[in-house]
C-alpha cells in the first residue's frame, strides 16, 4: 500500500485536439488520408549477408486537401501516419489549435458560436450524428416539433464538448455539466435559438428554407414503418431484474420520444444522455430522467468563467436529494444516475442519415457486466465465457491465445473511466557474471552435489577478467494507473527482466491484472489481504484512491454472487456420482474411446469440441457454449481448473463429459440467452452445468519451455554456460559450432574475454543463419576497441550446410561444439555425424551434448516403472514422449556412451562424459547428457588436404572480419 501527499482536488488536464481532429474542423470530408504500406530494409543491417532480408512492414500517409497535399514518413502503426500527415498540413497552412490559446471568456464566446454554427443552414444536411437528432427533432408533431434536447448535443458534438471541458474541467467526471453551459450559451443567442425556463431543450426561432428541409429530410413513400426496437430496463432497485424491454420507433418519429414513453416522461427533452458504455465504437448508451430540480433559471445574465468552474455544486446537490442512487446503471456509466434507465443501442452516425440500431438483450447486458472484470474480458476476446480463464503466467506470443494482458489492461481502464495505462521500461546491461558460468547453476529439486560445492569454491578465479564484459541488454517494465483526475490508484514494477521489451510489458499487465482479478473474486477481501496479495505481486497501490474508484464494484458484483449462492455447491444426493475428482468440485465422469496414447502434458497446445450445458434431475438440458475447435495451452491456467483437471486424464480422439457446480449466475447469462424458467432454475439447486468434449489435437511444448519449468536458470542456458567455461580453458584460437542455431552459444561466447580469434557457425537454416548474423554483426560492431572481451576475434564466419558434409575450410580447429543438435536428424545421420567430425574434422577438441531420454520421466511427470518393458531392449522404451516434436530420436545415457566411446576409440580420441540439469550420482543422471572428445593423436593431413579446393561444400553467408586499425 502507499501513502499520497498533497492536495486531493488535482485539476484535469485541459482537453487538446488531435492533429486529424483539427483537420476535420476546417475541412471536414474534403481532408482525404491514403495509406501505403511500404517495405523498409531490415532494422539491423549486416554487411555481407548473402540472405535478402525482409524489414518489417510500415506505413505512410498522403493526405489530400483542397489545394494541398503532404505525405507522412514512415511508421509503424496506420494511425501514426494519419496524425503525422495531419500535423504536417496544420503547420504548412499555418493553423494554430486555437482551443488551447483561449481564455475562458474566449472559449464561452466561442461556445456561443459553436452553438450558433450547429443550427445554422450549413449543418443540417451534414453527415453528423448531431444534425441526425437535429432532423428527427423537425420531424416530432405538434409543439414539439423542432425541439432538441440538450443533453444529446454535448455528446454528439466532440468540439462542443471540448470547449465546456475547458470552460470548466471538472466536466470530465460530471459530463451533465454541459448542460448548463450550453443552456447558457444559447440564450445569449436569443434572436436566432429559443429556449424556455425550467426546461431542457433549444429549438431555432426562425424555420430552415424550404430547400434545406427537402435536401436533408427525405419524406417516406406510403404510411409511416415501425420500427421495434430491444432494449434492457435496468430498475433502479437492486432487488429487481433487469428485464427486456421494446422501442417502437417510427420512421418519422424521434427515437427519444420512445425512450422518453418507456421512462414515463412527455417529453424527450427531460431525457438524459450517458456517455457511450462498452465499446467505445458502439452507440450503446444509458438513457434516464432528469429530475425537476435540473431545471435551471436561465433567465440570470450568462455565467462568468469563474462561475461556470463552481456550477457544478447545485447541480451535484440537487440530483443527491432525489431518488435512491441506480447502482447498476451508475457503475456502467462512471457517475451518478438515479432512478430507472434504459440501455439501448440506438442513435445517428457519421456514416449515414438513417437511424442506425442494434438489439441489446439482457445476455448483451451482462456481457458488458463481465467485461468490468479482468478474467470477463479475457473470456469475452476467446467467445468461450464458461471455459477460458485469464491465464496466469505469459509464456509466448506463440502459445497466447485471446487478447493480450497489455490490450485487456488497456480496455479495463476505460470501462471504469481511467486514464490509459502508463508503461515505463528500464534496459539493463547483461555483466558477465561473478562467477563461472555454471557455477552454482543446479536442478531446483535437488541439493548441490559434493561435486558441485568444490566446483563453487573456484569460482573466483576469473572474476576481475569478467567484469568489465557485457552482452545484450534485458528489459523491465513498470506500469501505473491513474483515475481521469491523475490520482495515482496502482503502480507496479517488478523485478523480473526479460530478453524482449513486449515480454516485459505484457508480464507486467497481467500481474496487474490478476491482482484486479482476485480484488473482483473475493470483493469481501480484508484489506489486509489485499495489500499481502499486492505485495506478493510486486504491486503498490493508494488504498483512498483505489476505493474510491471501485466503490460500486462490491454492491454490484456481490448482487450476483449473492444470487447463485444456493446454486454454488450441490448436495452430492442431487446427481448420482459413479465418478469424481476430489477436490476438483467434478463429479459424474466419464472418458469415452479407446487409448491412443497420445496424451497432453504441461506446455502442450491442445485443440478440443466441447459443449456447456445447463441440466436439471428431470432431464432438462439447455446448451449454453459451444465450439467445434477451442485451443489453449495445458499448465497455463488458461481454461477452468475442473477442465484441465479432465483433459490431462485423455488422450487424442477420446470424448468425456462431466458435471459441476453452477457457476456465477453473470457468467452464465453472459454465455447465452436464458429463458425466464431457466433464470428460475439459477436461483435453485435442481440445476448444475454438464461438460461434453473431444480432444482433437495435441501439439508438444517447445523442448525449451519444458526445460524452464523445471530447471534455474533454464537447461539451455547451462549448456552454454558450460561449453563456455571448457572453451575458456582449452585456451583455443579457433572454433567452429555445429548446428549453430541463431547463434546462441557464439553470442554467448562475445561476452567474455576469450583467446579464440577465429570462430565459425553451421547449420542448414538460412532463417536461424540471419538472425545469428544480425546478433552477432550488431555486437562485434559497437567492440572493436582493445580493450572489449572479444578483442582477440578477428573473423567471424557462418555457413549454410549440413554438418554431415565434410568442407576442408574447418578441419583441424583447435574446438568443435554441437549442442543440442544430433537428436534432430536421423540415427543413422548422428552415427555419420560423428564419423565425419572425428575423422574428417578432427578438431583437438568436440563438445557433444543431447537429451538424456530417461530424464523425461521428471520433465513430463510420467513414469517410467509402470510401463512393461523387456530389459535387453532398452532402446525400445517409448513410454515417455520425446522432448520436441522434431525430435527423431533420444538416447538413454547408455546408448550414448556407446555411440560416444565407440566412436573415440575409432578415431584416437578419449571421452569424458558428463552432463547440466541434475546430478550424475542421482538417478535419472543428468537432464542433458554431454561427451567432451579430446584428440590423443595429430591428425593425419595428407589423408584430408590433398584436395582441398574441391572439398568446399558450404556456402558463406555471412563473414566479418576486424578492421586492420584495430588488428592486434
Amino acid at each position: 500500500m502507499m501513502e499520497t501527499g498533497g492536495s486531493s482536488s488535482v485539476a484535469t488536464k485541459k482537453a487538446t485536439l488531435t492533429p486529424k481532429a483539427i483537420i476535420y474542423q476546417k475541412f471536414g470530408s474534403e481532408a482525404r488520408y491514403y495509406i501505403e504500406e511500404v517495405q523498409e530494409p531490415a532494422e539491423y543491417g549486416c554487411p555481407g549477408l548473402a540472405i535478402p532480408h525482409k524489414g518489417p512492414s510500415l506505413y505512410r500517409c498522403s493526405l489530400q486537401l483542397p489545394g494541398i497535399s503532404v505525405v507522412s514518413g514512415t511508421f509503424k502503426k496506420k494511425k501514426d501516419a494519419e496524425q503525422s500527415a495531419a500535423e504536417m498540413a496544420i503547420e504548412k497552412l499555418g493553423i494554430q489549435n486555437s482551443t488551447n490559446s483561449l481564455t475562458q471568456q474566449e472559449a464561452s464566446d466561442e461556445l456561443v458560436a459553436r452553438v450558433k454554427y450547429l443550427f445554422s443552414n450549413e449543418f443540417l444536411p451534414s453527415l453528423q450524428p448531431l444534425s441526425g437528432h437535429l432532423r428527427a427533432a423537425l420531424q416530432r408533431e405538434g409543439d414539439l416539433n423542432g425541439l432538441v434536447p440538450v443533453s444529446v448535443m454535448a455528446i454528439c458534438d466532440s468540439k462542443l464538448s471540448n470547449l465546456c471541458k475547458f470552460i470548466n474541467p471538472k466536466v470530465e467526471s460530471n459530463p451533465f455539466l454541459v448542460i448548463p453551459l450550453i443552456m447558457r450559451a444559447a440564450a445569449r443567442l436569443s434572436g436566432i435559438l429559443a429556449t424556455s425556463e425550467g426546461q431542457l431543450w433549444i429549438r431555432r426561432q426562425n424555420p430552415y428554407p424550404r430547400e434545406i428541409m427537402e435536401s436533408s429530410i427525405s419524406q417516406p413513400s406510403g404510411s409511416p414503418q415501425s420500427t421495434l426496437i430491444e432494449a434492457v430496463c435496468i430498475p433502479c432497485s437492486s432487488e429487481k431484474a433487469v428485464e427486456t424491454v421494446t422501442l417502437d420507433v417510427s420512421s418519422t418519429g424521434y427515437y427519444l420520444d420512445a425512450i422518453s414513453k418507456k421512462l414515463g416522461l412527455t417529453d424527450a427533452a427531460n431525457v438524459l444522455v450517458s456517455r457511450t458504455v462498452g465499446k467505445t465504437s458502439s452507440e450503446t448508451r444509458l438513457y434516464f430522467a432528469a429530475h425537476q430540480s435540473c431545471m435551471l433559471d436561465l433567465s440570470s445574465d450568462p455565467l462568468t468563467a469563474k462561475e461556470a468552474i463552481h456550477l457544478e455544486g447545485p447541480l451535484n446537490e440537487s440530483l443527491s436529494k432525489k431518488g435512491p442512487l441506480n447502482e447498476r446503471a451508475s457503475y456502467f456509466s462512471g457517475h451518478d444516475i438515479y432512478g430507472d434507465a434504459i440501455l439501448a443501442s440506438i442513435g445517428y452516425t457519421w456514416k449515414s442519415k438513417d437511424l442506425s440500431y442494434e438489439d441489446v438483450s439482457v445476455q448483451s447486458y451482462y456481457r458488458m457486466l463481465i467485461s468490468k472484470i479482468p478474467c470477463g474480458l479475457y473470456k469475452l476476446s476467446r467467445e468461450a465465457v464458461l471455459m477460458a480463464e485469464l491465464p496466469l503466467a505469459f509464456t509466448t506470443r506463440t502459445n497466447w491465445r485471446g487478447s493480450y494482458p497489455r490490450d485487456i489492461l488497456c480496455t479495463f481502464c476505460r470501462q471504469h473511466r481511467l486514464s490509459e495505462p502508463v508503461f515505463s521500461t528500464e534496459t539493463t546491461p547483461i555483466k558477465a557474471p561473478s562467477e563461472s558460468p555454471a557455477c552454482g547453476k543446479k536442478l531446483r529439486v535437488t541439493d548441490s552435489t559434493e561435486e558441485e560445492i568444490e566446483h563453487e569454491k573456484g569460482c573466483a578465479r576469473d572474476t576481475v577478467a569478467r567484469e568489465s564484459a557485457e552482452s545484450a541488454v534485458t528489459y523491465q517494465c513498470g506500469v501505473k494507473l491513474f483515475s481521469k483526475c491523475q490520482d495515482l490508484i496502482v503502480e507496479c514494477f517488478p523485478k523480473d527482466s526479460f530478453k524482449k521489451q513486449n515480454d516485459s510489458i505484457q508480464n507486467t499487465s497481467l500481474k496487474v491484472l490478476s491482482w484486479l482479478n482476485a480484488y473482483f473474486r473475493d470483493l469481501d477481501m480484508t484489506p489486509e489481504k489485499l495489500n499481502s496479495t499486492a505485495n506478493s505481486l510486486e504491486i503498490r497501490f493508494c488504498e483512498k484512491n483505489f476505493s474510491k474508484e471501485f466503490a460500486l464494484c462490491r454492491s454490484i458484483h456481490n448482487v450476483y454472487q449473492s444470487e447463485t449462492q444456493g446454486a454454488k455447491f450441490l448436495d452430492e444426493n442431487h446427481i448420482s456420482m459413479p465418478n469424481t475428482l476430489p477436490g476438483q468440485g467434478v463429479f459424474s465422469l466419464n472418458i469415452d474411446g479407446p487409448d491412443s496414447g497420445v496424451c497432453p502434458s504441461n506446455g502442450c497446445l491442445l485443440v478440443i469440441s466441447y459443449s456447456v450445458s445447463l441440466v436439471t434431475e428431470s432431464g432438462y438440458k439447455k446448451v449454453l457454449e459451444s465450439s467445434d475447435e477451442f485451443e489453449f495451452e495445458i499448465g497455463a491456467g488458461a481454461v477452468i481448473p475442473h477442465l484441465e483437471a479432465v483433459v490431462i486424464q485423455m488422450s487424442i480422439g477420446q470424448s468425456a463429459c462431466f458435471k459441476m457446480d453452477m457457476a456465477p449466475k453473470e457468467f452464465v447469462l453472459a454465455a447465452a440467452a436464458v429463458s425466464a424458467r431457466n433464470l428460475s432454475l439459477l436461483s435453485s439447486k435442481s440445476c448444475c452445468l454438464k461438460y461434453s468434449l473431444t480432444l482433437l489435437r495435441v501439439t508438444e511444448p517447445l523442448e525449451e519451455r519444458m526445460e524452464q519449468a523445471l530447471f534455474s536458470p533454464p537447461l539451455s542456458k547451462q549448456r552454454v554456460e558450460y561449453a563456455v567455461k571448457h572453451i575458456r580453458e582449452s585456451c583455443a584460437t579457433t572454433l567452429v559450432d555445429f548446428g549453430c542455431g541463431s547463434g546462441s552459444l557464439l553470442d554467448s561466447l562475445l561476452n567474455y574475454p576469450t583467446t579464440l580469434e577465429k570462430i565459425v557457425g553451421i547449420d542448414i537454416s538460412q532463417k536461424s543463419l540471419s538472425r545469428a548474423a544480425k546478433i552477432l554483426h550488431s555486437k562485434l560492431s559497437r567492440n572493436t576497441d582493445g580493450n572489449a572481451p572479444i578483442a582477440c576475434v578477428k573473423s567471424t564466419i557462418l555457413y549454410d550446410g549440413s554438418v554431415t558434409d565434410f568442407d576442408s575450410r574447418l578441419c583441424g580447429f583447435d574446438i568443435g561444439t554441437c549442442l543440442e543438435v544430433i537428436e534432430h536428424m536421423e540415427e543413422d545421420q548422428a552415427f555419420l555425424f560423428g564419423d565425419v567430425a572425428l575423422s574428417s574434422f578432427r578438431p583437438k577438441i568436440l563438445i557433444v551434448s543431447t537429451p538424456n531420454y530417461e530424464y523425461n520421466v521428471i520433465l513430463q511427470k510420467a513414469n517410467l516403472s509402470s510401463q512393461e518393458e523387456d530389459p535387453d531392449e532398452k532402446t525400445h522404451i517409448q513410454s515417455c514422449k520425446f522432448r520436441n516434436h522434431d525430435h527423431k530420436f533420444e538416447w538413454t545415457r547408455e546408448q550414448f556412451n556407446c555411440w560416444a566411446t565407440d566412436l573415440a576409440a575409432k578415431y584416437n580420441y578419449s571421452v569424458e562424459f558428463s552432463g547440466v540439469g541434475g546430478s550424475a550420482d542421482i538417478e535419472p543422471g543428468f537432464a542433458s547428457q554431454i561427451a567432451v572428445f579430446r584428440r590423443t593423436s595429430p591428425p593425419d593431413e595428407d589423408e584430408h588436404l590433398k584436395d582441398t579446393d574441391s572439398a568446399h561444400h558450404y556456402k558463406v553467408i555471412w563473414e566479418w572480419n576486424r578492421p586492420s586499425t584495430y588488428s592486434s
